[in-house]
């Protein structure tokens, strides 16, 4: 999934729920994304951060926010 593509779901799961802050909804797209896609969000954000572990859903949900924030800063 690009990084368009999850701007994009999270955008959506706003939509759906708008009432929940960031944290809440990258939480969503990470549950909707399915464990794979968890996976996949995790070991990038690792690598982003030059970790070796760390619990694979907290680092997803960090994934998707860090993607979503940094996308937003750069169109601002």
């Amino acid at each position: 999934m690009t990084d368009e593509e999850l701007v994009v779901e999270f955008a959506l799961a706003r939509l759906d729920h708008p009432g929940l802050d960031l944290e809440e909804i990258a939480a969503v797209v990470v549950r909707r994304a399915g464990p794979d896609r968890q996976l996949e969000f995790a070991s990038r954000n690792l690598a982003q951060r030059g970790e070796l572990r760390g619990g694979a859903y907290e680092t997803a949900v960090e994934y998707v926010l860090r993607v979503v924030l940094r996308l937003r800063d750069a169109a601002d």
